[in-house]
Order: structure tokens, then sequence, then C-alpha cells
């Protein structure tokens, strides 16, 4: 396998040299802005952070970030958990009152070359329909408004979903298109490695296909969605978008299965990638307890998918599919490696890093977007107790990017188990 060029330290350092010798200039590493809601412990604040402030393992090699960290802004600090003074002072890293000052690193211009923007965790409203209103888009806007009077639009990646409004989620994408920022966005599970390793055909033919996890409604529902598309999306066609998605539990679930609205059997081995065997879904370890609820999608092209929470547990990432004219079934479970979700946003860190070097992310927004979208309407479905139609989901796209970003081998994964786990930040440490 051909790998990507990585800044590894030993590189980077030689680079130095090799410049140095021809009368070079050496290579300016970028100065990033991180904008974020709270910095705690296994945060994702913390877990992207430590992977832009110290080398990382990726695939089995030590890397470099090759840009640093220059400003902060939290939204919230809490004085007793928050780590957001110590890693500063640690790493002399400013700390900002304001966005706008973050990205001008205490002057009075853009002063940096891209923006981390993780808007997840911390204490926000939840709203009637289990959305919390994390504050992504004022993210996004306050970002925007110190980029537009520099006339300088440097790359952004936004963690998770854009937003929990679909209105909100639909503007951020339109005007990073419209002013030619490159934007980011987007979960790590769909980086995580697959186990067995699937790659569907070029041009495949879906005719269903169902994704499953073991989290709570909405914030774990889109990591499914994820999954989900990060597959479907190659399809022949490409993607063309969801004409309807409906939100169902309990007994609900169940009669549509015998109704053949969704497969249990491509459910089972899906479960099986990740069980080792196969086991009837409803013996499942949690299932039987009623703790399950599903996401039917019926897309625009007639692909069926569906996105299951059967059982519990924060790395259950499943998925299977069948493809036209083949009656067996192609499955994967998406390995989280013996670090937990920790190996994953090495993965992301990974890719961001990608974007922030290219201006270019390596696989499409288009694909968080249509999530975002995909998130709001089940959580809308599930309050109204019924199947909503989504014309608003006309989502077209193809993963052209992404899937040459997977051909580098610049996705994660194990080379073995008992690869001992990095230092990485370790907070209290002096």
């Amino acid at each position: 396998m051909t790998h990507q060029p990585s800044w590894t330290r030993r590189r980077f350092l030689g680079s130095l040299a090799a410049a140095a010798a021809l009368g070079a200039e050496p290579p300016r590493r970028l100065r990033v802005a991180a904008v974020y809601t709270v910095f705690r412990r296994r945060s994702h604040a913390f877990n992207i952070l430590e992977n832009f402030l110290e080398p990382y393992l990726f695939d089995g090699r030590r890397i470099d970030p090759g840009m640093d960290v220059v400003s902060f802004y939290a939204d919230q600090e809490a004085p007793e958990r928050d780590l957001t003074q110590e890693v500063a002072r640690r790493y002399r890293i400013g700390v900002y009152r304001t966005i706008a000052e973050a990205l001008c690193a205490g002057g009075r211009e853009l002063a940096v070359d891209a923006v981390l923007s993780i808007g997840e965790h911390g204490e926000y409203p939840v709203n009637d329909l289990g959305q919390t209103e994390y504050p992504r888009k004022r993210f996004f806007d306050e970002c925007v408004a110190v980029m537009r009077r520099a006339g300088r639009y440097v790359p952004l990646f936004n963690d998770k979903h854009l937003s929990y409004r679909w209105d909100w989620a639909r503007e951020m994408y339109d005007t990073s298109r419209r002013l030619g920022l490159p934007l980011m966005a987007g979960s790590s599970v769909p980086l995580a490695e697959r186990r067995p390793t699937l790659e569907l055909p070029a041009d495949a033919v879906i005719e269903e296909a169902v994704s499953i996890h073991g989290g709570g409604v909405e914030s774990y529902d889109f990591h499914g969605l994820e999954v989900l598309q990060s597959l479907v999306e190659a399809r022949r066609g490409g993607e063309t978008g969801v004409a309807s998605v409906e939100f169902l539990q309990g007994d609900a679930l169940w009669q549509a299965a015998e109704q053949g609205r969704w497969s249990i059997p491509l459910a089972e081995a899906a479960m099986a990638t990740e069980l080792g065997r196969s086991v009837p879904l409803r013996e499942v370890r949690g299932v039987r307890e009623g703790a399950a609820h599903g996401i039917l999608l019926t897309y625009r092209d007639g692909l069926r998918g569906t996105v299951l929470k059967l059982g519990s547990g924060t790395t259950r990432w499943n998925f299977a599919c069948k493809l036209a004219g083949d009656p067996r079934p192609r499955a994967t479970h998406f390995y989280t490696g013996p670090w937990g979700n920790r190996n994953l946003f090495q993965a992301l860190s990974h890719a961001i890093q990608h974007h922030f070097r290219e201006g270019r992310a390596p696989y499409p927004v288009e694909r968080t977007l249509l999530t975002t979208g995909l998130v709001a309407a089940a959580m809308q479905s599930r309050a109204d107790g019924r199947r909503l139609e989504t014309p608003h989901l006309q989502i077209a796209y193809t993963p052209r990017d992404f899937r040459a970003f997977r051909e580098t081998g610049a996705t994660w994964r194990i080379i073995t188990d008992q690869t001992p786990e990095p230092a990485g930040l370790n907070p209290g440490a002096r």
C-alpha cells in the first residue's frame, strides 16, 4: 500500500536541514485557532487537540502535525474541571475572551491559517425535540465575520453535524461555498478500521443497507447515519438525496420489519461482524429490554436505508448491505481499537490536518450536510409520530475525494492490538 506523505518529526527536521543547505526558507508551520465549548479530559476538544499539541500515532507511525495551535477560545470554562488555562500555560497558547480575538491572536487582523471549531459537550439547552443546542452556527458566524473583514477565508473544521437546525446548517454550507471558505465537518467514526475489510465495488447497485449503533438518541443516531452514508454514497450514480425519514421505536419498529420495510437478516449479518457469530437479533443483550429504535430512510433513487440502535455500547458501529444480483450480504464492523475512541480521534485529526494543509476536505462536506438534515428530520418524526417527506434533502454529490484519500492509506488502522498507548496530552503532569 502506498502511504500519503506525513510530517513526522524526523521528516520535518530533515526538511529544515535540506532547506538550510539550499539556502531556502524552511516550510512554515500553520497557525491554528481552537474555538470550543469546553476543554475537559476526554471531551471532544481534548481528543482532537492532543493530536495537534503533541505528535501522535497514526497507521503505525509517529506523526508531527506540522502546525501549531496559537489561540484558544472557551465558550464555557468550569475552573474545577476545565483544562484551558493549564494547557495554555504549558504550550504557551493565548486564551482570548472572544472568538474574534482568538482568530486575530490578540491583534486586529486575522492571524491564523485554519480554525478548529469544536462545539460538543458543555451545559447548553435541550429543546423539545431532544436536541442539545450547541453553538456551532454562532461559532461559524463569528469566524466568518473575522475572515470577511480580512478578505481571506481559511480552512475551518466543524466537529460533528453542522447545527441542530436544518436552516442554519444549510446557511453554513451555502455561505462556505459562496465565499470560497474550505469547510470540513463530521465525526471520527467513518474513519475507523473496517473488520473485515469492506470496500464496495465501483458503481455498486445497493438495494438495502443497515447501520447499527449502541448509543443514545440524536447524538449517536448522527454517528450511525454517517456510518451508513460513508458507504452508500459511493453507489452507482453517486448520492441523490433522501425522499423520506421515519423514526420508529418499540413494537412499531418490529412490526415494520415483519412488513418487510427493513431486513432483520441484514441487521443480523451486521451484528455478526462485531459478535463473531450469528445471533438472533432479539437475543442481543439489551434488545429484549426494549432499548431499540430505528430510523428508516427512503432514498430518491430507491435505496432503502435503516439506522438501528440495538443494545448499548459506545463502540458499536456495524454495517451491512445487499447488492443487486448478489444474495450474500456485505458486512463489516467499524473497529475502534484497543484505546476506545481515542484511536478514532487520531484518524480524524489526521484528516483535519490534511484539510488545513491542502485547503480541501478529504471527503465531501455534503455528507455531513445530508446527515445533519437526516438527524433533524428523524427527531421531528419522533416528535410527530409519523413519516416525514424530505424534499429539502435532495442533496446530490459524489465521494471521489474520499476514495482517493482512503487509497493513500490515510485512514487509521490497527497495526497490532498490543501497540502501547501513546502518552499524548497528560493533564496534571509537571
